[in-house]
């Protein structure tokens, strides 16, 4: 199965829009939460070394060190939820144990996905107060991504039941 994490973005967008069973919407809503991530990681960056604190830079970096390990593992799960979706289609021939086996199996990417990006809304009231303040609309955008990639991952636990 190809690494779509290592496509280009036109790539895996005519993926996406193709007649093919995936990527899907799982895989669309982890993309999305890693956008979403990226965009923190931005603000984080543009934000170290503009505060008089040196406690609130190494707060900074935290929230940087964070984001960018959930921005990496979400793109991670851009992949896992395509092939853990392809076992559910395969599984359709099998029996019904085999199928409710894929299905449970289906339901963890997307699960996962919700709860790092719950996680990540944490990381953003420092850099609201003390980040660059010319970015806040950034921060904004990145909580849109993350709530979109909720929802969306939260349809795929509930159709995976």
């Amino acid at each position: 199965m190809p690494k779509f994490k290592d496509h280009t973005l036109r790539q895996y967008l005519d993926v996406l829009a193709s007649l093919k069973p995936v990527p899907g919407g799982g895989s669309a809503a982890a993309l999305t939460g890693a956008i979403g991530m990226a965009l923190i990681s931005m603000v984080a960056n543009y934000s170290l070394g503009r505060n008089a604190s040196k406690d609130t830079d190494h707060k900074i970096r935290n929230i940087l060190k964070k984001s960018e390990n959930i921005r990496k593992r979400l793109l991670n799960l851009v992949d896992l939820d395509a092939e853990a979706y392809l076992k559910v289609v395969k599984s359709r021939k099998g029996t019904p144990a085999a199928r409710k086996a894929a299905l449970r199996q289906a339901r963890k990417i997307p699960a996962e996905v919700c709860r790092l990006c719950y996680t990540a809304l944490d990381l953003t009231p420092l850099l609201v107060k003390k980040g660059n303040p010319y970015l806040i609309s950034d921060v904004q955008c990145a909580l849109e991504m993350l709530l979109a990639a909720f929802n969306s991952a939260m349809i795929n636990v509930e159709i995976n039941q």
